[in-house]
């Protein structure tokens, strides 16, 4: 183990430090400065074989309690979050992994039939892409934006890896094959311009850890109300805090938690929230793309505002 007493620690090369309270201003295309979306996580894990969350205590291989548990997300809470996203007018921006292209093609379906974007997540949440050598996180990425535009048409412009687990060179090989953004770090609140290897532009978008159903309520064991109610005076404080500044505000759920219906329940009570500072017009409701795609287009015009 390297001793770092006299000078800077290792450090990641992708961005500088730059404080929240000291960057230029700027506005979202509706002229709110909150901009919001949801992270709808989709995702399809082996039977019998690698990771995944789990409402119990791991049992030996095959693990039917923690399987099924997950798979209930596919096949109804998925559907149920769908109603109720339709209910509300919400887009969102489904996180797939391309295994479902094998499994359920007609719930990835549904989402492109309502216009949502679809952002790479890996082929399956039963593996860490972090793993890989250079050469097979390549492939991966190249796998899943093949089989994402030949099932769905479309090619993905942002990408999430599985379980957040990253190589060193994930950003790099990410602009090198196609995409143009990364949910991976959730170091601010605004969109943070990456440096590449090859000098492509890499853009991070805000992707919450705290507002996210996993670790609060799988780690931290939060009930559904207590939740919903985190999202909300998430909302307001983020409103307070936007009125000097745009800000991001990603939402992250999972089927398989936020779909069971007594959260469901307390879901709606969240996104009713939301959706009423939508029509206030204090929030732009939007997905990560166009997110990326606003930031890109102001870089061109005030380079000095992503400096």
């Amino acid at each position: 183990m390297t001793a770092h007493y006299l000078g800077p620690l290792p450090d990641h090369g992708r961005f500088a430090y730059r404080a929240i309270t000291q960057r230029p201003d700027y506005r979202w295309p509706n002229g709110a400065r909150l901009a919001v979306y949801l992270g709808f996580n989709i995702e399809h894990f082996a039977f019998g074989e690698g990771m995944g969350a789990c409402i119990g205590p791991a049992s030996p291989q095959p693990d039917v309690l923690n399987f099924s548990w997950r798979e209930y997300g596919n096949r109804v809470g998925a559907w149920r979050c769908l109603e109720l996203f339709d209910s509300l007018g919400l887009p969102s921006a489904a996180l797939i992994n391309t295994a479902l292209y094998h499994h359920c093609p007609e719930l990835v379906a549904a989402f492109v039939a309502r216009g949502d974007e679809l952002v790479g997540h890996g082929h399956s949440n039963a593996e860490r892409q972090g793993t890989l050598d250079e050469a097979g996180e390549r492939e991966l990425l190249l796998h899943c934006r093949h089989l994402m535009r030949e099932h769905s048409g479309v090619e993905p412009q942002g990408w999430l890896s599985p379980w957040i687990s990253e190589s060193a060179l994930t950003p790099d090989l990410l602009a090198e094959t196609g995409y143009r953004y990364n949910l991976n770090w959730c170091h601010d609140d605004q969109p943070v311009r990456m440096r590449t290897r090859g000098g492509q532009t890499m853009w991070s978008i805000p992707y919450p850890q705290e507002l996210n159903d996993i670790p609060m309520i799988v780690a931290r064991q939060m009930d559904g109300k207590d939740f919903a109610q985190m999202v909300i005076d998430n909302t307001d404080e983020m409103l307070d805090q936007s009125r000097s500044q745009p800000l991001v505000m990603g939402l992250a759920l999972h089927p398989y938690l936020v779909g069971q219906p007594y959260r469901l329940r307390h879901l709606r009570r969240a996104l009713q929230h939301l959706a009423a500072a939508r029509d206030r017009g204090e929030v732009w409701f939007t997905t990560p793309g166009a997110i990326a795609a606003h930031v890109s287009e102001l870089a061109q015009q005030q380079p000095e505002v992503f400096a």
